[in-house]
């Protein structure tokens, strides 16, 4: 069997780490890239043997292409530190590294939860991001934010899920928004006026909630579309203010 890197980049994840880290029972090298934590979160990744490296934050992208750069194995399973590998997975993977093809990656699709409960439409149910591939033909771009492997090869789709505990509360959502839309505004360079922020949030409500089954979720399809939505109308009301102060 090929040996397997596994690459996690962290930030104060105290409450998510410890359950990613035990579903990786199965690689041969946990790398753990911190930028900053100042909770217990260093300290439980080497509690489970990981080897954690503590850099500046470079953004999302630089900060994985990096974390990539640092495994032993060529092989490479990255991981977010809210997710957890289900059994099945775990399963399909250790059999696929018993003879793998490294010009092929593989697009893992991914269960989110929100507010604790399992999401089944809302646009969420297409989620396959790229998760286990072979870093002689690629590795992530240097996006600030909404990071990406590029790959030069062929690609599959795995449908045992990876588990993705998106956001337990409000507050943690609100939160990732404020900090994900700071990137995005800053990486970004449009002309936006608060007519087009509000278009485009009301635009994004209406494809998640109709187009993308979110009705079909329920009570918690609706909160999550709509703070989805402001989350539109946050990022472009900041680029809207970015070109004033200019």
């Amino acid at each position: 069997m090929e040996k397997v890197s596994a690459v996690i980049i962290t930030l104060n994840e105290e409450q998510n780490i410890e359950r990613c880290l035990r579903s990786l029972d199965w690689v041969d090298e946990i790398v753990v890239v911190d930028s900053g934590s100042q909770d217990k979160t260093i300290k439980i990744c080497q509690r489970f043997g990981a080897r954690v490296i503590e850099t500046e934050w470079l953004g999302f992208g630089r900060t994985k292409y990096f974390a990539v750069e640092q495994a032993s194995h060529d092989w490479i399973f990255s991981i977010d530190a809210d997710e957890e590998v289900s059994s099945a997975l775990k399963a399909r993977l250790q059999k696929i590294l018993q003879n793998p093809d490294p010009q092929m990656a593989y697009r893992i699709k991914r269960q989110a939860y929100y507010l604790e409960h399992a999401v089944r439409y809302s646009g969420w149910q297409k989620d396959y991001p790229l998760r286990l591939f072979n870093r002689r033909f690629g590795n992530f771009n240097l996006r600030s934010v909404h990071e990406s492997v590029d790959f030069k090869g062929k690609v599959q789709r795995i449908e045992e899920p990876i588990h993705h505990y998106t956001y337990p509360t409000i507050s943690s959502h609100i939160q990732k928004m404020d900090r994900y839309t700071n990137l995005s505004a800053a990486e970004a360079d449009k002309s936006v006026t608060i007519a087009g922020s509000l278009l485009r949030a009301i635009f994004r409500f209406f494809k998640m909630y109709f187009l993308k089954g979110g009705i079909l979720d329920g009570k918690i399809g609706f909160v999550l579309c709509f703070n989805s939505a402001f989350g539109i109308y946050l990022k472009y009301i900041k680029l809207w203010e970015k070109r004033l102060k200019k």
